[in-house]
This record gives C-alpha cells, structure tokens and sequence, in this order.
C-alpha cells in the first residue's frame, strides 16, 4: 500500500500526521488481528536499513513474521532522474494498539533511520514503511488510509505479502492477497535475494 513504474511505500502517509514520538506501544488498546507493514530501502545500505528497520519494530511491537527480501526497480514520476532499485520486504505485527498509533511508530522509526520528509517527493530514501493491512479493518480517516490505497498495483509489495499470507482476503477487496498479485498489472520485475532479515 504510481501510474509511473513505481512508486516507493508510503507515499500515502508523505504529509501524515505529526504524531509525538512513540518509544514502547507494547501496552496499549488492543488492535484487531494482524498488521502488515511493509518495507522498502534504495538508498545507503539498503539490506542494514530494512534489519535495522525489523530490530526497531521488534522493540516497540510484537513481530510475528518477516518475509525474503526482494530486489524492483524504482519508479519514478514523469520528468525524475532514475533511481537505484529498491529492496522490499513485509513484516506482520501483532499491534497492541491501534491502527493510528501504529503508524506513528513507524513514522517514528522511519525518522530514527534517517528518512526524510522535506525534499523531493517520491526521491530515493533510506527506508519506507508502509501500513497495508490492520487485521480486517477498513479505515479512511485524513492521513491513514487502510488497507493501502494502492496495493493491488504494486507487484512489490503484493509478491513479499503473498509469501506471508496468500491466502488472506484483503478487506474491502474481496480477494485474496494470491489473486491480487496475479491479477496485478505492474510490469516492473521483483526477484527474490538472499537477504535475510531479523526473524523473530
């Protein structure tokens, strides 16, 4: 969660909320079921900021999964320079809060990584997180839109969550994550890499 080749993970949340920063949610109001995040690096050290990435969540939320990692092009809008590939993965949270909050934490970890948000939209970055699912909630609220606006559109994405749950009927699509990666459009190539990260 581009008609550019493709977009880096959360742009939807580029101007989200500018939440306190979040240190320990692990107490918290429940959060129906599992979230899926997903991650995204093409720029610096790509494979150490995707593990540092999961090592942080780890700290503040409880990670249940994380998927290979895999290597896709960038897209870019119309008139940008090229960029260098991406490494993408999907982790999947058991989140003690909810889904507003959550996003704060990964607004919080991305900045602790050194993402940021004052330059060129859609520029390469250090590390993208990306809230795609909250359990089987359904959430359009100003800066968080759940499930990601643009997931059924990105092979990326779809292919790493997939691996995690293929199976999962995405809310508010009715299709499973399986059937929307081979319905998927995307033409931008996603190869699997020997990567591998943290496992909790």
């Amino acid at each position: 969660m581009e008609a550019e080749r493709r977009r880096p993970a959360a742009e939807d949340e580029e101007a989200a909320l500018e939440e306190s920063v979040i240190t320990d949610v692990r107490a918290g109001d429940a959060g129906d079921g599992i979230a899926y995040v997903a991650l995204g690096s093409n720029l610096g050290d790509r494979a150490g900021s995707l593990a540092d990435a999961v090592a942080q969540l780890e700290i503040r939320v409880a990670v249940r999964r994380v998927s290979a990692v895999y290597d896709s092009q960038a897209h870019t809008l119309p008139g940008q320079s090229a960029q260098p590939p991406f490494l993408n993965a999907v982790v999947a949270l058991a989140p003690a809060v909810p889904a507003r909050v959550l996003l704060g934490v990964l607004l919080d970890v991305e900045a602790g990584l050194g993402r940021r948000r004052d330059g060129e939209r859609w520029a390469a970055r250090t590390i993208d997180l990306d809230l795609l699912l909250f359990g089987d909630q359904v959430i359009r609220e100003e800066g968080l839109v759940v499930p990601h606006p643009r997931l059924a559109g990105r092979r990326f994405v779809l292919t790493p969550l997939a691996e995690l749950a293929p199976a999962l009927v995405v809310p508010g699509m009715g299709r499973s994550v399986a059937e929307l990666l081979a319905a998927c459009s995307d033409p931008g190539p996603v190869e699997r890499t020997g990567i591998v990260l943290p496992q909790p």
